[in-house]
C-alpha cells in the first residue's frame, strides 16, 4: 500500500513513453515484485521525482527499492542546488566533511542548523536549517540582522542592551528593558529575499522571544506584518500582505478589564524559547523582498520587565 500510494500514482511523471505503459501496468496488476526487474538507476530517477518522506518509506518495501532509495542519485535532489553548497556548509560546519552519503547531509542539514555571518557585520548572523518533511528552507535571523527603532512618548525611552545568552543558537541577543514610569514603541523590522527560499511553498514567519516580568505591563497587545514585493499596502490581497494583532506574552492576566482574550498567543518551543506566528506568504520563486514587522507599544513599564528577541525564523508552514 505504501508502494502505492508513494510513487505508483506518480508515473506519469516519467518521461519516457515505455516507462509509463509499464509502471501503469504495475499500478493496475499490482505486481509490486516487477520494480525489482528495473536497473537501480531507473528506480532512484522515480524515486527522485518523489519526496523524502515517499524515499524513506519506500526504502521499507524490498531491498532493490531500499538500495536505490538510499543512493546518492536520490538524496541529491533533496538537498539545495545552490552552486558550491556543499562546499559552502562544509566550511561553515568542518563535521561535514566526514558525512559521506547525501542522505545523511540531508539528515544532518535536518537535525543541525548552519551558522552563516553577514559579509559587513560578523555579528549579524543567521542559520541556515532544512525542514525534515519536505526538505524546504529554513532561516532564522538574529537580532543583530534586524532593524530595531524607538518611538519615545514621555520622559524615559527603552534602551537596546547586546548580550550573551548560553540557550541562544546565536552569541548575542537584544534585550529590550524599560528603564522609566512611561510609554514607548518599538518596532522590529526584517527582510529576505525570496530567491533564498525554496519556491512554490506557502512560508509562515516566526518571532522568537523570551519574557522576564511582566508585572506592570499593561499592555501587552503587539501587531505583526508581512508583505511581499511592492504590494505591501495592498491588504486586500492575503498573498501579498498579512497582519494581525497579538498577545505576547502566554498565560498574561489581564485582570476585570482583559483585553487579550481570544486574540492568538506564543507557544514554548523544544530549544526553551516562545514563538508566536507574525504572518505567512507564498514564495513563487520570482525574485521579491518579503518585509517582516513587529510594532509593540509598552506601557507603565515595570523596571523589571525584559524581552529578549533572538531574531525571526522563516519556515514551511
Amino acid at each position: 500500500m505504501i508502494f502505492r500510494e508513494g510513487v505508483l500514482r506518480r508515473w506519469h511523471i516519467v518521461e519516457d513513453e515505455d516507462w509509463i505503459l509499464f509502471y501503469k501496468d504495475v499500478l493496475l496488476s499490482d505486481r509490486m515484485g516487477a520494480f525489482d526487474e528495473l536497473p537501480e538507476e531507473c528506480i532512484a530517477a522515480i524515486l527522485s521525482r518523489t519526496t523524502p518522506v515517499d524515499a524513506v518509506r519506500l526504502s521499507l518495501v524490498s531491498k532493490t527499492l531500499r538500495s536505490a532509495a538510499d543512493s546518492d542519485a536520490v538524496w541529491n535532489h533533496f538537498i539545495p542546488s545552490y552552486p558550491d553548497f556543499i562546499e559552502t556548509i562544509v566550511s561553515k560546519s568542518p563535521t561535514f566533511a566526514n558525512i559521506r552519503t547525501k542522505k545523511a547531509v540531508y539528515l544532518a542539514l535536518c537535525d543541525r542548523y548552519i551558522i552563516i555571518s553577514d559579509y559587513e557585520d560578523d555579528n549579524a548572523r543567521k542559520s541556515f536549517q532544512l525542514d525534515k518533511k519536505s526538505g524546504k528552507d529554513c532561516y532564522t535571523f538574529s537580532a543583530r540582522f534586524l532593524d530595531f527603532t524607538d518611538s519615545m512618548l514621555g520622559f524615559s525611552c527603552s534602551r537596546n542592551i547586546w548580550t550573551l545568552t548560553p540557550d541562544s543558537r546565536f552569541t548575542e541577543v537584544a534585550a529590550r528593558a524599560d528603564v522609566g514610569w512611561t510609554d514607548f514603541l518599538i518596532n522590529i523590522c526584517g527582510r529576505i529575499n525570496t530567491i533564498d527560499l525554496s519556491p512554490n511553498t506557502q512560508y509562515a514567519a516566526y518571532l522568537v522571544f523570551k519574557v522576564i516580568d511582566v508585572i506592570g505591563c499593561s499592555r501587552p497587545h503587539v501587531e505583526f506584518s508581512v508583505g511581499v514585493g511592492n504590494d505591501h499596502d495592498d491588504v486586500t490581497n492575503p498573498c501579498y500582505h498579512t497582519s494581525k494583532i497579538v498577545c505576547l506574552y502566554r498565560n498574561y492576566q489581564g485582570g476585570a478589564n482583559n483585553t487579550v482574550v481570544g486574540l492568538q498567543s506564543s507557544i514554548v518551543r523544544s530549544d526553551g524559547w516562545f514563538e508566536i506566528e507574525m504572518g505567512e506568504f507564498f514564495n513563487l520563486g520570482l525574485e521579491n523582498e518579503v518585509k517582516m514587522n513587529v510594532f509593540m507599544e509598552m506601557k507603565d513599564g515595570n523596571q523589571n520587565t525584559r524581552l529578549l528577541f533572538e531574531g525571526i525564523e522563516v519556515r514551511p508552514k
